[in-house]
């Protein structure tokens, strides 16, 4: 089994594992590693560690070296150069006028190439705009199009929870979304509720529904009858996330909440004798 460390380049990013080549690494120490597009600069979040085969990316690349002043400088400078490259870009972009809008930009470490990310509606020919800002940068150029969430991710924000993005924050991988999992949840429909700044539904639907998915199943299902400390009733609403239960009671129909130890579902048998009950009742 390799033995790895894990860093990731950018906060809320992805993990990648490299091999630590012999350095004693800590989390939180900054570290130069070599990778498929050159010298990267990138912070330990995983100590060193053994794992499978199938989990590592080969050739696995390895850490070069601790990150130095000189190293922290150099990103530094490299911040400053990309708002610089940013501007530049965003002039040639309107020169040639196309149709997109530039979201970032980025300088590997040893500068020898320069990532600027955009988004657009459809596909762009940008084959003048690179040569141009070839002949500028003198260094390789990629132009990236990316989708409205990775644009999120990208610019930040606050989220309608009034909390700052969790796919800037923390959320290293987007997942399928889908709207099945805001009916699961009990949200109301309207998408204005529940998408994000990026116009998608909320990430926050996917990660949580497991939480949801278990309060589901230690809570009774919505139209069962149950057994409550006041008497039988019928379950006319949940609240998963305080574990209770809206009952109407059989003998009078005033609604009452309770919590979910103060319940008992009916078996099969008491649930049709009840409704054949209730049945006979209205006739």
């Amino acid at each position: 089994m390799p033995l790895v460390v894990g860093v990731r380049f950018k906060k809320a990013g992805k993990i990648y594992y490299f091999a630590p080549n012999g350095h004693d690494l800590q989390v939180g120490d900054e570290v130069i590693v070599e990778t498929s597009r050159g010298i990267e600069f990138a912070a330990v979040l995983l100590p060193p560690r053994e794992v499978s085969d199938e989990e590592v990316v080969q050739p696995l690349k390895n850490v070069v070296r601790k990150a130095t002043e000189e190293d922290r400088a150099i990103v530094r400078e490299n911040r400053r150069l990309e708002d610089e490259a940013f501007n530049i870009c965003a002039e040639k972009i309107a020169a040639h006028g196309l149709d997109m809008t530039l979201i970032d930009v980025e300088y590997t470490f040893d500068k020898s190439k320069i990532t600027f990310y955009f988004t657009a509606d459809g596909r762009v020919d940008f084959r003048e705009l690179v040569r141009d800002l070839a002949s500028v940068f003198r260094t390789r150029i990629e132009l990236r199009q990316i989708g409205v969430r990775d644009e999120a991710k990208l610019l930040g924000g606050l989220g309608p929870c009034g909390r700052v993005l969790c796919c800037t924050s923390w959320l290293r991988d987007f997942e399928p979304v889908s709207i099945s999992l805001a009916k699961e949840q009990n949200l109301a429909l309207n998408p204005s509720k529940i998408s994000g700044l990026c116009g998608r539904l909320m990430c926050c639907l996917r990660y949580e529904a497991d939480t949801y998915q278990e309060a589901r199943r230690l809570l009774p299902e919505e139209g069962t009858f149950v057994r409550t400390p006041a008497g039988y009733g019928q379950v006319r609403a949940l609240n998963f996330l305080e574990r209770r239960v809206e009952v109407r009671l059989l003998a009078d129909g005033v609604v009452r909440r309770f919590g979910s130890e103060e319940i008992e579902t009916l078996s099969e048998e008491e649930q049709e004798r009840i409704r054949r009950e209730l049945a006979e009742s209205e006739e």
